[in-house]
């Protein structure tokens, strides 16, 4: 028998946040090759998760296999005055060697507060005894603020409670999000939308032409008509993921749009840029079935939306789309606000495949440009599992 490699140990915690899961580290706890960007920390990060996985399982590691678990945080002390932690987000790709570190993700920044209560990035003296603490967060990844209003009860995060989300089996406490100046900077004004248009005529060759909307709003997202695409706008997983052909399409569609959005400079860089940006197509509100089994009625929505991330439907909606979907809606004229009736609107609710969701956000007009200057909505967040997460001595450099 040969003599094996040993095992080192790195603490992490394993959190839920809205409809995601990932593995939570202090910046302090990784290995010191890891502390910083480059080959070691992806290659450690890609092995705690079990990334890749040519069988797409993640047997080998604490992820499960889709874009909603296959994800990575790291928690360091704030660089930015005025801030509590700075946060770091990193999608795993499922079957490929790479992480994409190009976004945010939104859902699980709702357990980023709650990790820095707990991980003690928050002295004890500046909570409550009872109420709320709103944890400042600087994003990273994309160089934005997020203030995360976290409940407390008897001097501690107080993850159970009575708040429902849909595409989340159990009820958990209400973590309201705000993403303050959530579209892209950019010195002309224009960033928002890419090419200074609502609505881009998107040639994606052998495949169509499309109206779309391309905005810079919590994660770029590239929008499209449900029935420009030959669908409904009220699809389950089930009826896109299996369609291997209509998945192709998406991802040629993607790339294109992330050409025109100066994303990248060369179609080909698409395939090593997954996590950004989202395809995702809207419609009117309709009568549908989503995938608990139960009807949401047209009249409770105000449009409906699917949403793609790293080339599967996602099984309800990317916190940072939903961003997306509520600024695109505040704005007169993109295909998400006349998806949703029109008009100059300060919240929207729309359908996803697991339920409903509502988003607000504040636009206006200033000097002949849309400014964004929050988007806000609520998620929840949960602790699951704390302690070490295993790995070979030899992924990590120097061990």
């Amino acid at each position: 028998m040969a003599i094996g490699t040993p095992q080192i140990k790195i603490p992490a915690t394993y959190m839920r946040g809205g409809t995601s899961k990932g593995v939570f580290f202090a910046l302090a706890d990784l290995p010191p090759s890891a502390q910083h960007a480059g080959d070691a920390r992806d290659r450690l990060l890609m092995r705690i998760i079990g990334s890749p996985d040519p069988y797409g399982k993640h047997i080998d590691g604490m992820g499960n296999a889709s874009s909603s678990t296959s994800k990575v945080v790291i928690i360091g002390p704030a660089t930015r005055p005025d801030h509590d932690v700075d946060y770091l987000f990193g999608q795993v790709a499922i079957d490929q060697p790479f992480i994409d570190w190009s976004g945010n993700c939104g859902n699980l920044s709702a357990a980023v507060g709650g990790f820095a209560i707990h991980a003690g990035f928050i002295h004890p003296n500046r909570l409550p005894t009872n109420g709320h603490f709103d944890v400042r967060i600087w994003q990273a990844n994309i160089g934005k603020t997020i203030i995360a209003r976290i409940p407390i009860c008897n001097g501690q995060v107080q993850e159970t409670g009575d708040f429902e989300l849909d595409g989340v089996t159990f009820p958990a406490a209400e973590v309201a999000l705000s993403f303050l100046d959530p579209a892209d900077d950019g010195e002309d004004g224009g960033a928002l939308f890419p090419t200074g248009n609502r609505v881009d005529t998107l040639e994606v060759p052998g495949i169509g032409i499309f109206p779309a909307t391309l905005i810079n709003a919590g994660i770029p997202t590239i929008f499209l008509n449900a029935a420009d695409l030959g669908y409904q706008g009220c699809e389950c997983q089930d009826d896109i993921n299996n369609d291997a052909a209509a998945l192709a399409r998406f991802e040629t569609i993607r790339s294109y749009g992330a050409l025109k959005m100066g994303l990248i400079g060369h179609i080909d860089q698409a395939a090593a840029r997954q996590h950004t940006p989202k395809i995702a197509w809207v419609a009117p509100p309709q009568n549908h079935v989503v995938a608990s089994g139960q009807t949401v009625a047209a009249a409770d929505v105000d449009l409906l939306v699917r949403a793609v991330s790293m080339g599967k439907l996602h099984h309800a909606m990317m916190g940072t789309a939903a961003v997306a979907i509520g600024v695109a809606a505040a704005i007169p004229g993109t295909l998400v606000n006349v998806a949703a009736g029109g008009g100059q609107r300060q919240s929207v609710r729309f359908g996803h495949p697991s339920g409903t969701l509502r988003v607000g956000a504040e636009a206006q007009m200033e000097n002949g440009q849309w400014r964004v200057t929050q988007a806000t909505m609520s998620r929840s967040a949960r602790t699951i599992m704390s302690g070490w997460v295993y790995v070979p001595a030899d992924v990590v450099d120097g061990a």
